[in-house]
């Protein structure tokens, strides 16, 4: 139980496609809350289908933030998502609103509520320069396997496909000589400023998280996301947000190679493989409270469980 006064922030975290939108909504709905998105793709302008961008519908009327609001060629950091998270959250308590952050990305999560303080850690402009190039040449995962030579605890936070965050990893260890992974350690210096409380939501029977993944790839293709990755395509151009899962797997079907079903095989196996680096990140986090969905019937017993936690937590 806390009860302190610092303001609270309440956080739905998990794996993708496990409902955290839907739950995010009807607890900003219960509480009086405003959702503030922890997500590094829906950020980003014109993917709403691939990132899975909630509908007006989906929200009911409930305002969201940090959603829609970059170009999609620009770089936008965790040390970004944080400073314009932070302010969005001071936004919603001066209105006496609960902010609700609602996402799957953890280095979000995690640095906003755990007041990461962000090094910049020096920089060689040409060195990263040479690192893009090798990815272009070799490709992400040889890339990739050269942060594992380095630094395997930064190797296994970040995706291989995340191309921004491995080069600066790489780019951090050349110019200080220090692990990425180890200075982000020492950025948890200061104490969070938020008394807050992160849901997760996950199964016990992983399968039946496959089953939505694979469930929700399928209603994507129908609603779209061909055609928002063909736009993408046709402009290119984008360092960031095209490395987002529902893009460049359409890449063979675009170039004549590969048959969009096998594509869309791809994509569903491509997002299984990131569902599972989510939960391996979010399970080290020993502060969340779980929900195991797969326990519940119905919606409405997820969402009690949920109030059931938020009233043991907060003694409300």
């Amino acid at each position: 139980m806390h009860n302190n006064n610092k303001p609270r922030v309440l956080a739905v975290a998990g794996p993708t496609a496990s409902g955290k939108t839907w739950l995010g909504v009807e607890l900003a709905k219960k509480y009086g809350g405003e959702v503030i998105s922890a997500d590094s793709m829906q950020i980003y302008k014109g993917m709403d289908i691939a990132s899975a961008k909630p509908t007006e519908d989906e929200m009911q009327g409930i305002p969201h933030h940090l959603i829609d609001f970059l170009d999609r060629d620009i770089v936008f950091s965790a040390a970004d998502y944080v400073c314009l998270a932070r302010e969005k959250i001071d936004e919603v308590l001066s209105r006496g609103k609960l902010p609700v952050i609602v996402g799957g990305t953890g280095l979000y999560i995690d640095s906003l509520l755990e007041n990461v303080k962000f090094s910049e850690g020096g920089s060689d402009e040409a060195y990263r320069e040479t690192l893009y190039a090798f990815a272009a040449q070799e490709g992400n995962e040889a890339l990739h396997r050269r942060l594992e030579e380095v630094d395997p605890e930064a190797a296994e936070s970040i995706h291989p496909n995340n191309t921004v965050r491995v080069v600066r990893a790489l780019e951090v260890h050349h110019v200080t000589g220090r692990k990425f992974s180890e200075l982000k350690k020492e950025s948890r210096t200061e104490e969070s400023p938020y008394d807050s409380l992160i849901i997760g939501l996950n199964y016990h029977d992983r399968q039946k998280l496959y089953d939505r993944i694979n469930l929700r790839v399928d209603e994507m293709a129908e609603r779209g996301l061909v055609e928002e990755a063909r736009e993408l395509y046709d402009h290119g151009g984008m360092k960031t947000a095209a490395n987002a899962i529902g893009f460049k797997e359409f890449i063979p079907f675009f170039q004549g190679v590969e048959t969009l079903e096998a594509c869309i095989d791809k994509i569903k196996q491509e997002t299984r493989r990131y569902a599972k680096r989510q939960l391996t990140w979010f399970r080290k986090n020993p502060s969340i409270q779980w929900i195991f969905l797969d326990e519940f019937n119905k919606k409405n017993e997820i969402l009690e469980k949920s109030e059931k936690c938020i009233a043991n937590y907060w003694n409300i």
